[in-house]
């Protein structure tokens, strides 16, 4: 029987992407590819040919057991995102699971994924912290960040650009004005930022000007 490979591609710079998971792109069946359009440039950058199938959020339950049927099949499969670590705030959970239960081997491989450098780079405890991934857009968004306000260590948060001055503006008023922070974005990119200050400079910061790019903030915990 064949395997799923998860293989994180690269947030940024193409540079970063691991010999491994070039080779194996090139040697499997089949790419599960979030946007095969995205894939289709890194692709062809590498000169790998194999061919992409479009997998995302609403399309996984659907594919799902065609999916398994061609790797029952004796078939190889990667899984890709359009930057970093597969499931990770990304579609593939639904298939590692899955898989798992059909007794199908999974082998993820190490490599990009935007929120190791970006606590690694705030300056803030890193020793033990809390990945929160997006916050709730509506609905528990305002309770997640009660919650967030009497987490001990530093925690994570992935955003998009139009909603960050909301999110350090809310976060502010729950957990402290004074409560220190990092956003970094485009993380490896040509304009990579890293800002870092308490979240009422943070919110001031961006408010001035549009914000671009990928962003992960990083918060101080309660003391």
């Amino acid at each position: 029987m064949a395997k799923l490979y998860v293989i994180p591609t690269p947030i940024g710079n193409l540079e970063d992407v691991t010999m491994r998971a070039l080779r194996l792109l090139k040697e499997v069946d089949f790419v599960l590819a979030e946007d095969t359009r995205t894939s289709k440039k890194f692709f062809n950058h590498y000169e790998i040919l194999t061919s992409l199938v479009a997998y995302h959020m609403h399309n996984e339950h659907e594919k799902l057991a065609s999916i398994i049927q061609r790797i029952q099949q004796s078939q190889s499969v990667g899984l890709i995102s359009d930057a970093g670590t597969p499931a990770i705030s990304d579609p593939g959970f639904l298939l590692v699971r899955e898989c798992i239960k059909e007794g199908i081997e999974v082998e993820c491989l190490p490599g990009a994924t935007a929120f190791v450098p970006a606590i690694v780079n705030s300056g803030l405890p890193n020793d033990r912290f809390v990945f929160e991934g997006f916050l709730p857009h509506k609905k528990g968004r305002q309770t997640r960040i009660k919650e967030l306000a009497n987490h001990k260590y530093s925690f994570i948060l992935y955003e998009s650009p139009h909603r960050l001055v909301k999110t350090l503006t809310q976060l502010a008023v729950e957990l402290g004005a004074e409560r220190q922070a990092s956003v970094s974005r485009e993380i490896s990119k040509i304009y990579e930022e890293t800002k870092r200050g308490s979240l009422k400079e943070l919110a001031e910061y961006f408010v001035k000007g549009t914000v671009k790019g990928e962003i992960v903030i990083v918060v101080q915990g309660k003391k």
